[in-house]
């Protein structure tokens, strides 16, 4: 036995990486697992599984995140017509007062 050993290069976690899932810690509210595991054993299936095709059908329904490009398109479409309408009630103002 060595009186040293380098672990330098050393790492942490699986030697060899799990092909396409990815083990977590999450907190999930009691309510909602009771009613995972509920289903799951209904349908003879494992709750965790019933649970990643739930959350794999919701990112599918979902919208994707408006990005900086589709809200700046946004600004530039509707900035003009804010600013005609606030050029138009300034004008009013000025001749009611004048």
């Amino acid at each position: 036995m060595r009186a040293e050993y380098d672990f330098s290069k050393g790492k942490r976690g699986a030697l060899i990486a799990p092909k396409g899932k990815t083990r977590i810690t999450i907190y999930i509210d009691n309510a909602v697992l009771d009613e995972f595991r509920t289903r799951a054993e209904r349908a003879g299936t494992g709750y965790q599984t019933m649970m990643n095709e739930a959350l794999k059908a919701f990112l599918e329904k979902s919208e994707p995140p408006i990005t900086e490009a589709v809200l700046r398109q946004v600004i530039r479409e509707e900035l003009p017509e804010v600013s005609r309408l606030t050029r138009s009630t300034g004008r009013d103002k000025k001749r009611r007062a004048g």
